[in-house]
């Protein structure tokens, strides 16, 4: 069993950041894929960004690429989505997402195959 938790966000202006943080229980930590989703009111989940187990191959939705930064610190466990110049548009609860094959690639969790979620932390950007 895989434990999520997300922290980082709130409330924000147009054009402004966030680092949104996901702590993440287990030992073999360093070998999971890692990714991020986000659900606005509404609408599907869809995902924004994942990173592959050992740091070295990143992927995002076309709607965040050059904007957002996902990133991980295995010392720590947790893994990281930098969020600046956001949009209204990115208003959505942000849900952190897990791969735990070993070694794992972010490809699962780009086509939306996922093993643990996290509870997720609201984001609000206000125009």
């Amino acid at each position: 069993q895989v434990q999520l938790v997300e922290s980082g966000g709130g409330l924000v202006q147009a054009g402004g950041s966030l680092r949104l943080s996901c702590a993440a229980s287990g030992r073999t930590f360093s070998s999971y894929a890692m990714g991020w989703f986000r659900q606005a009111p509404g609408k599907e989940r869809e995902f924004v960004a994942a990173i592959n187990w050992s740091g070295g191959s990143t992927s995002y939705a076309d709607s965040v690429k050059g904007r957002f930064t996902i990133s991980r610190d295995n010392a720590k466990n947790t893994v990281y989505l930098q969020m600046n110049t956001l949009k209204p548009e990115d208003t959505a609860v942000y849900h952190c997402a897990a791969d735990t094959r070993l070694r794992a690639t972010s490809l699962r969790l780009v086509a939306g195959i996922v093993d643990y979620w996290g509870q997720g932390t609201q984001v609000t950007v206000s125009s």
